[in-house]
């Protein structure tokens, strides 16, 4: 914790001892930049410009990510604003890197905010960051006024406030009512440590469930050999040609083949199906749907 904060410091002072850039200085690196692929000059423009990375670093510290990797990704949006800076739009450089850099800021925090996706959409977004300080709002204002908002009333508000679905307002509230719990965590000091993850049930095919299976793939396997054996050579070779391969031959193919017509061979196609249909109606009334 030390050496962070002894790094945040360095980080600090190195930024605010940086150059300040006048208008013309930073037009001529960003063509520079866009144009030559100056390296120079782009290590020059984020170096001025680091000092504002790192003070909007700084009011993201509530959300309990460390300072260092919170400096780190506003870099990374600073040096996303260079790259992507048009000069010929007249706007400063610091005014269009502000956006960036506090995009990936707050991308950060709320990948690591929980293991659970606590956000994807704007709105979604919108109340990760702003829903407390809202509310804390409307409850000074309501208890001024001498009233009492119930927990569906301040939902209302906060969404109307936002302007948010009102299910995304109560979902944000449970996902920021409490922080993530281990599975291995006991539930309570009466069940002799029992862990979390000894209540999650298991899932996974249980051993009566796949002898089970097993059991029915080979009888079913062993009753459409059956079927097949039934069929003469040419129906056998209809079959496999058109269901059995990865990739099923087409009607036409097959007649060129057996110097029949494309018809001829969806008859004996058709012909085969139904005996092989009978069969296994003789061995099950639960299995010819396989070749409906």
């Amino acid at each position: 914790m030390a050496l962070d904060t002894a790094r945040d410091r360095s980080l600090s002072r190195t930024a605010m001892k940086a150059e300040l850039l006048d208008a013309e200085t930073e037009l001529r690196l960003a063509y520079a930049w866009r144009d030559e692929r100056c390296e120079k000059s782009l290590h020059r423009l984020i170096t001025a410009y680091m000092r504002l990375a790192i003070s909007m670093a700084s009011k993201f510290k509530r959300y309990g990510a460390p300072m260092n990797d919170l400096i780190q990704e506003a870099g990374l949006g600073l040096m996303k604003a260079a790259d992507k800076f048009d000069p010929d739009r007249g706007v400063r450089f610091s005014t269009y890197a502000v956006w960036w850099i506090k995009a990936s800021i707050q991308d950060y925090v709320m990948r690591n905010w929980s293991m659970v996706r606590t956000g994807s959409t704007s709105s979604q977004k919108s109340l990760f960051f702003n829903m407390r300080r809202v509310q804390a709002r409307l409850e000074r204002e309501s208890a001024a006024a001498g009233e009492t908002l119930d927990r569906h009333q301040l939902h209302q508000m906060i969404s109307t406030e936002i302007g948010v679905p009102l299910h995304d307002v109560e979902m944000m509230e449970g996902r920021l009512s409490g922080s993530d719990y281990s599975l291995n965590a006991t539930q309570s000091t009466e069940d002799e440590g029992r862990e979390w993850i000894d209540a999650l049930e298991d899932d996974s095919a249980q051993a009566a469930e796949t002898v089970e299976h097993q059991h029915d793939t080979d009888q079913l396997r062993t009753w459409l050999l059956q079927a097949m054996n039934d069929l003469n050579e040419r129906e056998r070779f209809i079959v496999r040609e058109r269901k059995l391969r990865d990739q099923a031959r087409t009607l036409e193919s097959l007649g060129q083949e057996l110097s029949l017509s494309k018809e001829r061979v969806r008859q004996l196609e058709a012909a085969a199906f139904g005996k092989m249909r009978k069969s296994l109606e003789n061995q099950s009334r639960e299995v010819h749907h396989f070749l409906m």
